[in-house]
């Protein structure tokens, strides 16, 4: 899986298609995303006071499969596949297939 936590991606298909987020969990092992703003979900907590919990009906966001989702080019702002290269100085980058936009920081 080639998406990294701070990308920006763009859901392409499911009840939130459309929507775009930053990553901010990635599970390697279910190739599963949790995004920012995307397929939020209401979850019942019983209160707390050891971890300082209030309690109540609490909306948060839920994993997406990462074959939902396609990376935002930082250029050009489009949806985008995303491909590796290897730089002059050795370094292995990954760039956006759309317009060849690095996607490393």
């Amino acid at each position: 899986m080639k998406i990294k936590k701070g990308d920006t991606v763009k859901v392409i298909s499911g009840k939130d298609a459309g929507k775009q987020g930053r990553v901010l969990v990635v599970d390697r092992s279910r190739q599963r995303l949790v995004i920012e703003g995307v397929n939020m979900i209401k979850r019942h907590t019983r209160p707390n006071p050891q971890k300082n919990v209030q309690g109540g009906v609490v909306e948060r966001e839920a994993s997406i499969h990462a074959s939902n989702v396609m990376v935002v080019s930082p250029d050009s702002g489009q949806q985008s596949r995303i491909g590796i290269r290897v730089l002059d100085d050795g370094r292995k980058v990954r760039v956006a297939k759309v317009d060849g936009a690095i996607l490393d920081r």
